[in-house]
C-alpha cells in the first residue's frame, strides 16, 4: 500500500497493528478494510487501555435482567416492567461543536434504549465546563461553551419529548481545554420483551432503516480516541448533524415494530456507524454476514464502500428480521415516510463480506476484529502531586467569616440554582415527573397504572477523585445513591461514564485503575450493581488532563408514588436534625479550593455501613411518615445545605450546631443529611433513629425569617438574589 505510514498515522493504527492485521487476514488489507480494524480497534469501540480494569464489575443481582455487553442495562422494577438505561459521552464532538455536538449525544444515547424495545422517559446529564466564571477570553469561551451545550441538549430532548429529570453542572480549570457532556436516558419496556443486538438465521435479511447515509461524522470513533491539540479545529468535519424529528418518526417506528414478532434483532448504528452494528450484531449470534453496500441508501453524490461503512450519519438503525416479513418491516418505517431497505442477509460463514455493484470489496473474519482488539495493559505510576498535596490543610490560609464564606459559596457556579440551565429543558413532558428539577437530590417519574416511582441521580465531586480517585469514586456511588434515598426510593444499580485523561500517561493510568477498584468496591458493598456503562479516555489538550470524573447515576425504585421526599423546607416551626458525623473534613473540599485556591489534602473517611444504614433510615422513616424534607450533605457542608432547603422553601431557619470550631460548618465528612420533622413527629423519629443506632443531632428549626446559624445570620433577601441570581449575572456578563 502506498504512504502506508501516512494511512496508518491517519487511522491511529501502529505498525504492529497492521502486522496483526496482515496475519488475521492472510494478505495486505485495503483502504476498507483499514477503516474497519482502525475503528473497531478505536478506544472508543474496544477499550482496549480500560478493558483489564473493568472485570471484576459487580454486575448481577435478583432485579438485573441485563448487564453490560448489550446497548443499555435493565433492571426488573416490579409490576411487570424493566427499566433500561445507560449514560455516554460525547465530550470531544461538544468541545469542537458545542450544539451538535451535545445534540447528537443526546440523540445516541435515546437510541441505545429504544433499540431495546424501551419508550425513553427520562433525561439526565452531567455537564463539566471549565473556568466560566473568569473575565478572560478563557472564561468566555466556556460561557460559549455552556450556551452551545445547553442548546443542543434542550432542541434535541425538547423536541424528540423526552424530559429532564435530574443533572449536575460543574465548573473547574481543568476542563478548560476539555468540557465533558455526558447524557443518560432511561425508558420503560414490558419485562418479557427485550430486544438484543444479534443477527441470526442463515438467510435472514438484515435490513437498514432511518436516514440516508452521508460524509458527516467519518472517523468519528477514532477521533473521540485521541487527545486534543492546536489542531483540534481540523476535526470539526468528524462531527454528526442530528435531526430530532426523525429520531421521534424512527423512535415510533421501532416501537411499533417490536410490538410485532417480524425481527430477530436490532442495533443502533452509533459509534462507527455501519461497521460496529453489523460486526457486534454478527459477532454476539456466532453468525456471519453479507452486505451490499451500493443498496445503502446514500445523501450524497459519489459516495464508496469506505464512506459507507464509517460515516456516523445521525438516526439510522440496523434490523435482522426473519425471512419472509422483510417488506413487513418495511412496510412499518415507510409509513413513517423513513428509508428502508434490504441490504443483506445473514450467513453461517463466520465473517463480513462486503459487495459494490457485484464486486466483494472486503471479506473480513468477524470474531478476530472483535474480541482480538489489543488489551493492553499500560503502564501505572502513583501521580506525585498526591504527595506534595496530601499535607495541605484549611490551616495553610486566613479562614473569611462564616457569613463571608457562606455567601461566597452559595454564589459559586457549582453551587448556586442554574436555573438558567434546567428551564431550558422540557422537564414535565410525558407528565410523569413527580419531583422538579432545582427542588430535589434526585429526579423521580411515576410509573403509569402503578404506585411505584423510580429516581435517579447522577453524581461525581472531581475535586474528590483527583486527591484519592479511589476513595474519590466510592464516594461518587455512595453520593449518587444518598441522592436517590433521600427521596424515599431504594438503590438499586447503576450505569457509570468514565472520564479520564491520556491513558499513555501512566499516572492517569493509575488513577483510573483506582476508580474502577473504588467502584467495584462500593457497589459490591451497597448492593448496587454496574449495568451498563462508558469509558471515555484521552481527555487531555496539550499535555493537561482532566481530573479524574468517574460520573455515576444510580437508579432505585420507589414502593409509593405520592410519597416522594424532597430537599425544600415545608413549614415555619418545624424541627432540623442532622444524621452523621462531622469530621474536620476538608480535603477536596470547595471551602478549600474557593478560599485556599487549591485542590489538596485526604480524602474524607468512607464507612460503607453507616451509609447503608442512613438509606435505610431515610427509606423507612419516610414511610412511616416521619419525614417532610431530606437532603443529603455534600458540597460546601452542612451551612450550604441548610441554606439551600431554606431558599428552595421560601423560608428562613435558626439553629446552633455544637462545633469547635466554626469552619465545621462547611466540612464536607460522607454519609451526612438533614431532616425536617412535623414537632408531632419528632418523638416518634429520635425514638426511630435511636433504635437504628443512628448519630444524630437537633440543630434548629424553620423559621419564615432569615438564615441564622451560629455566627451566620444573612437577611434572607440577600441570600436569595446570591443564590438564585449568580448563574444568570455569569452567563449574561458578557451578551
Amino acid at each position: 500500500m502506498k504512504n502506508l505510514e501516512e494511512v496508518l498515522k491517519n487511522h491511529k493504527l501502529s505498525l504492529d497493528d497492521y502486522n496483526h492485521i496482515k496475519k488475521i487476514l492472510g494478505k495486505e488489507p485495503n483502504l476498507i478494510e483499514i477503516g474497519i480494524f482502525s475503528a473497531m480497534w478505536s478506544e472508543h469501540c474496544s477499550y482496549k487501555s480500560s478493558k483489564k480494569y473493568l472485570n471484576g464489575f459487580p454486575t448481577k443481582a435478583p432485579w438485573v435482567i441485563q448487564g453490560p455487553g448489550e446497548n443499555a442495562g435493565v433492571i426488573d422494577v416490579g409490576d411487570g416492567l424493566a427499566a433500561v438505561f445507560k449514560m455516554e459521552s460525547h465530550n470531544h464532538p461538544s468541545f469542537i461543536e458545542p450544539v451538535q455536538g451535545a445534540a447528537t449525544g443526546v440523540g445516541g444515547i435515546l437510541r441505545d434504549i429504544f433499540t431495546m424495545g424501551a419508550r425513553p422517559v427520562a433525561n439526565m446529564n452531567s455537564l463539566r465546563f471549565g473556568a466560566a466564571n473568569e473575565d478572560s477570553e478563557m472564561g468566555r469561551l466556556h460561557r460559549r461553551l455552556v450556551r452551545g451545550v445547553v442548546e443542543g441538549i434542550s432542541f434535541y430532548g425538547n423536541c424528540i419529548g423526552v424530559p429532564m429529570t435530574a443533572g449536575e453542572t460543574t465548573f473547574d480549570e481543568c476542563y478548560n481545554g476539555n468540557i465533558l457532556v455526558n447524557a443518560f436516558n432511561l425508558g420503560l419496556a414490558p419485562a418479557d420483551k427485550i430486544f438484543y443486538a444479534k443477527s441470526e438465521g442463515v438467510v435472514n435479511p438484515v435490513i437498514y432503516v432511518g436516514s440516508k447515509t452521508g460524509r458527516e461524522g467519518l472517523g468519528g470513533a477514532v477521533m473521540s480516541s485521541d487527545r486534543f491539540g492546536s489542531e483540534s479545529e481540523s476535526k470539526r468535519p468528524t462531527v454528526q448533524v442530528g435531526d430530532p424529528f426523525i429520531e421521534k418518526l424512527l423512535m415510533e417506528a421501532c416501537l411499533e415494530l417490536f410490538k410485532t414478532d417480524f425481527i430477530v434483532g436490532i442495533q443502533d448504528m452509533g459509534a462507527a456507524g455501519l461497521t460496529s452494528s453489523s460486526f457486534e450484531m454478527a459477532s454476539k449470534s456466532g453468525s456471519g454476514m453479507r452486505m451490499y453496500l451500493d443498496r445503502v441508501p446514500a445523501r450524497e453524490e459519489g459516495m464508496v464502500p469506505y464512506e459507507f461503512m464509517l460515516s456516523e450519519s445521525q438516526e439510522r438503525m440496523l434490523i435482522c428480521a426473519k425471512a419472509g416479513y422483510e417488506q413487513d418491516v418495511i412496510k412499518i418505517f415507510k409509513k413513517y415516510e423513513l428509508e428502508a431497505e434490504v441490504i443483506g442477509e445473514v450467513t453461517n460463514t463466520g465473517r463480513m463480506e462486503l459487495v459494490w455493484h457485484g464486486e466483494v470489496v472486503a471479506d473480513l473474519p468477524i470474531a478476530p476484529i472483535t474480541d482480538e482488539a489489543p488489551m493492553y495493559d499500560r503502564p501505572t505510576k502513583k501521580p506525585d502531586y498526591l504527595d506534595k498535596i496530601k499535607n495541605k490543610t484549611i490551616d495553610d490560609f486566613v479562614a473569611p467569616t462564616s457569613s463571608e464564606a457562606l455567601k461566597k459559596l452559595l454564589a459559586h457556579p457549582e453551587v448556586c440554582d442554574k436555573a438558567w440551565i434546567y428551564e431550558q429543558y422540557d422537564s414535565t413532558i410525558q407528565c410523569n415527573s413527580v419531583t422538579r428539577v432545582g427542588k430535589s437530590d434526585a429526579g423521580v417519574i411515576r410509573l403509569k397504572n402503578s404506585k411505584k416511582a423510580i429516581a435517579m441521580s447522577v453524581d461525581c465531586n472531581p475535586r474528590q477523585c483527583y486527591v484519592d480517585p479511589k476513595i474519590g469514586s466510592a464516594a461518587a456511588v455512595a453520593e449518587s445513591g444518598r441522592n436517590v434515598a433521600m427521596s424515599g426510593a431504594r438503590p438499586l444499580a447503576i450505569t457509570d461514564c468514565l472520564n479520564f485523561g491520556n491513558p499513555e500517561n501512566p499516572e492517569v493510568m493509575w488513577q483510573f485503575a483506582q476508580a474502577c477498584e473504588g467502584i467495584k468496591e462500593a457497589c459490591k458493598e451497597l448492593n448496587t450493581p454496574v449495568v451498563s456503562g462508558n469509558v471515555s479516555l484521552y481527555n487531555e489538550t496539550n499535555g493537561n488532563s482532566v481530573f479524574p470524573t468517574p460520573s455515576i447515576a444510580m437508579v432505585g425504585v420507589h414502593d409509593n408514588n405520592e410519597n416522594i421526599l424532597t430537599a425544600e423546607f415545608k413549614k415555619d416551626g418545624n424541627i432540623v436534625y442532622l444524621i452523621g458525623e462531622t469530621g474536620f473534613e476538608f480535603g477536596a473540599s470547595l471551602y478549600m479550593k474557593v478560599f485556599g485556591k487549591m485542590v489538596a489534602g485526604t480524602m474524607p473517611k468512607l464507612n460503607f455501613s453507616k451509609e447503608l444504614k442512613l438509606w435505610d433510615f431515610v427509606i423507612e422513616a419516610n414511610k412511616r411518615g416521619l419525614l417532610e424534607s431530606a437532603h443529603d450533605v455534600s458540597v460546601g457542608g452542612i451551612a450550604v445545605a441548610l441554606a439551600r432547603m431554606a431558599l428552595r422553601g421560601g423560608l428562613g431557619f435558626e439553629g446552633l450546631m455544637t462545633v469547635e470550631d466554626e469552619r465545621l460548618l462547611f466540612a464536607e465528612s460522607l454519609s451526612r443529611a438533614l431532616f425536617e420533622v412535623s414537632p408531632n413527629n419528632v418523638s416518634a423519629f429520635e425514638k426511630y433513629a435511636k433504635t437504628l443506632g443512628a448519630s444524630f443531632q437537633k440543630i434548629g428549626k424553620v423559621t419564615s425569617g432569615d438564615f441564622v446559624l451560629n455566627s451566620i445570620s444573612i437577611d434572607q433577601g440577600e441570600l436569595n438574589s446570591i443564590y438564585y441570581g449568580s448563574f444568570a449575572k455569569m452567563m449574561n456578563s458578557d451578551i
